[in-house]
């Protein structure tokens, strides 16, 4: 493994973080907290301009809110919750993010009646519809051996009448799994979230911020960073990272990068410096539409993340195969789109129809649409001096090549109004909404995003590198493309136990990474889960 007893000298020793992530921030946080590192020797290197990663939310009422995606929390997530109890929130320094999260979840309790329609209408989910051998293969795969799933895809392992159950309908837009993802990830779902599967028709156990994610955690993450003296040097693009191998260690020398005026740098890494890299990212080279205009797919040459993670990964086998997770866009793509509407027409319907007040909903999937289109309506404000009067929702479809049942085109070809002229139609609302649309009140702004579901393709042991690569002396990668074991991609858990796993591993904190949760473990657990399945 890597040396071991590394310490922080604190006068000379500096840490570049490449990426602004969740995983970046962590990694920062705990360099400071729990290595004992001086802020102003933490430099985060991003190449857009504005930190958070996947963690985003953006606009204004008269332009239209943006959401490209939201992460959803559960009460253990140790690490995440562990980085945020330290945290002042966005709105009071005397609450910390993380109780703000639980007592707004406390008041606003997941329990979704209107999970998935059919015709317009709630369908009755008092059962996952599995047949005696679609559950004996859930639980055969519950307790495979990873090391035997390499390269496997989830229809691979399931007839296909699995993917016409209810329990695949609210497994796939849950989590956005699709039928061609690997089944290893499957399996790490199972295990570790098997204590949410009873409530999943319900979306039982699920946790929600106060407001969108950049606001309630980015934001303060980034301004205890700041008070901290750590520089975040955007519009920084790393292109290249070069490493000396002398025995079985592995070292980083130098960053090269290109910043803001597109003058070159090189970076020399002197013997007490460490670099951390997020290798590849699920919202790179991302594209927004408008109203009326359809987003554009970008490809991976258009991706500072992945070119880099392509490049570095020639040098050395244990820095992963970027490729498997990259160079297959068509697979890894879904459309979003975030709804502004200066006008409660909607979400009035919506409340009255699903029996839920905003922020208690969650998901509500559409099950017979072509794009398999889902919206969620989140607590209102879900943006920080959001009017009253104005509304924001979310949207996705996991699969924008097909065309529309009502609007005659792939959902990839659409505008923010036709999305929304598909929605309504899907709803049967299409007379209520023809007013408010109308009158010019609502803003619909589609995103393309080609990596998405990147981190769920198959894949086999060693495509993803490890945190500390096998002789690192100086640098870990980080983030939903790092290796770490039981845990699950698409998670915000993910990557900060990436950021203790690193901090922890490379400094002398005397801290442990905090144990996954182990509820697959709990005989409870597994009887309630047991009767859930063959409900």
């Amino acid at each position: 493994m890597m040396q071991e007893g590394n310490r922080i000298h604190s006068d000379k020793t500096k840490v570049y973080l490449v990426g602004s992530g969740i995983a970046s921030l962590a990694s920062a946080t705990y360099l400071i907290n729990d290595a004992g590192m001086a802020g102003d020797h933490i430099h985060i290197l991003e190449q857009d301009d504005i930190p958070g990663g996947a963690l985003d939310g953006a606009g204004d009422p008269d332009n239209g809110y943006l959401i490209r995606g939201g992460r959803m929390h559960e009460e253990h997530f140790v690490c995440y919750w562990d980085l945020l109890s330290n945290i002042p929130s966005y709105d009071d320094p005397d609450i910390t993010v993380k109780d703000e999260s639980f007592e707004f979840s406390s008041r606003f309790v997941s329990h979704a009646q209107a999970r998935l329609l059919k015709h317009g209408e709630k369908m009755d989910l008092t059962s996952f519809g599995l047949s005696l051998k679609d559950q004996a293969e859930l639980l055969r795969l519950t307790y495979a051996s990873e090391k035997t799933l390499d390269n496997i895809k989830i229809e691979d392992w399931f007839s296909a009448e699995f993917f016409q159950t209810n329990f695949w309908y609210l497994w796939t837009t849950m989590f956005a799994f699709q039928k061609w993802s690997g089944v290893a990830a499957m399996r790490r779902y199972m295990k570790r979230f098997i204590h949410l599967l009873d409530g999943m028709p319900r979306l039982g156990g699920i946790m929600r911020t106060k407001y969108n994610q950049y606001h309630s955690v980015v934001i303060p993450l980034k301004r205890y960073l700041q008070q901290h003296g750590v520089h975040f040097e955007m519009q920084t693009q790393v292109t290249d990272i070069d490493f000396s191998f002398e025995g079985d260690t592995k070292t980083a020398t130098a960053i090269h990068a290109i910043d803001e005026n597109d003058k070159r740098l090189s970076i020399p890494l002197e013997k007490t410096d460490y670099v951390f890299i997020t290798n590849g990212s699920i919202t790179e080279s991302t594209d927004a539409g408008s109203w009326t205009k359809p987003p554009q797919l970008k490809d991976k040459s258009t991706s500072g993340s992945w070119m880099l993670w392509q490049t570095i990964a020639r040098k050395d086998e244990a820095f992963g195969s970027p490729g498997v997770f990259s160079d297959n866009v068509d697979l890894q793509k879904w459309y979003s789109f975030t709804a502004t509407i200066k006008d409660s027409t909607f979400h009035d319907y919506m409340e009255n129809f699903s029996g839920n007040v905003d922020g208690t909903g969650g998901l509500v999937t559409m099950t017979d649409s072509n794009w398999l289109m889902s919206i969620v309506i989140a607590r209102q404000p879900h943006f920080p001096g959001q009017p009253k009067d104005v509304k924001v929702f979310w949207g996705y479809g996991l699969y924008p090549d097909r065309v529309g049942n009502y609007v005659k085109k792939k959902m990839s070809e659409c505008n923010g109004a036709e999305i929304l002229d598909e929605l309504w139609q899907q709803l049967k609302i299409q007379n209520l909404m023809k007013p408010v649309v109308d009158s010019g009140n609502v803003n619909c702004i589609p995103v393309a995003m080609p990596f998405i579901d990147s981190l769920f393709m198959p894949c086999a042991g060693g495509d993803r590198p490890d945190v500390l690569p096998e002789g690192s002396t100086n640098f870990a990668f980080l983030g939903q493309f790092a290796e770490v074991p039981k845990d699950c991609v698409f998670t915000v858990e993910y990557s900060v136990r990436c950021a203790q796993t690193a901090v922890y591993g490379l400094f002398d904190c005397g801290k442990e990474v905090l144990p996954v949760y182990d509820s697959i473990h709990n005989p409870k657990v597994l009887i309630k889960a047991l009767k859930a399945i063959s409900r």
